[in-house]
């Protein structure tokens, strides 16, 4: 084969460079997700299972990240104003980020992530009985 079909081969049609991608796959659950998400500029997470892929590094929508590992939602934590934020850890890395939750993520998972920590305390409930 010729050097010039070599190198047109591989190269990008000029259609794909041009158009950034609207939709991603779930690396969790395989669920085709949109990249707009409401209540935040930057979908980070599949609002069905909340896992996330390890992308971006030290600013939200920098996708500066060398890693690409899938991130386990692991908790949920409260900022002052009241919004709810997802702590998600890089199954690669170990790395921990804060993503904000969007208006269409799962309610369910996220109403159980936020129970976890009474509905399975670190001791046994029986010693709250003695004080």
């Amino acid at each position: 084969m010729s050097q010039f079909h070599q190198s047109r081969k591989y190269k990008p049609r000029r259609r794909d460079r041009l158009r950034p991608a609207t939709t991603f796959r779930c690396t969790r659950c395989r669920l085709d997700v949109s990249m707009d998400a409401p209540g935040t500029a930057h979908r980070n997470h599949c609002p069905n299972c909340l896992w996330s892929r390890h992308l971006d590094d030290d600013v939200p929508g920098d996708r500066d990240a060398t890693c690409g590992f899938s991130m386990e939602p692991i908790a949920i934590s409260v900022r002052g104003d009241g919004e709810w934020v997802l702590l998600h850890r890089c199954t690669g890395c170990d790395e921990i980020h804060l993503n904000r939750t969007a208006g269409d993520d799962n309610p369910l998972l996220l109403l159980r992530m936020a129970i976890r920590p009474l509905a399975q305390p670190p001791f046994p409930l029986e010693l709250l009985s003695g004080l």
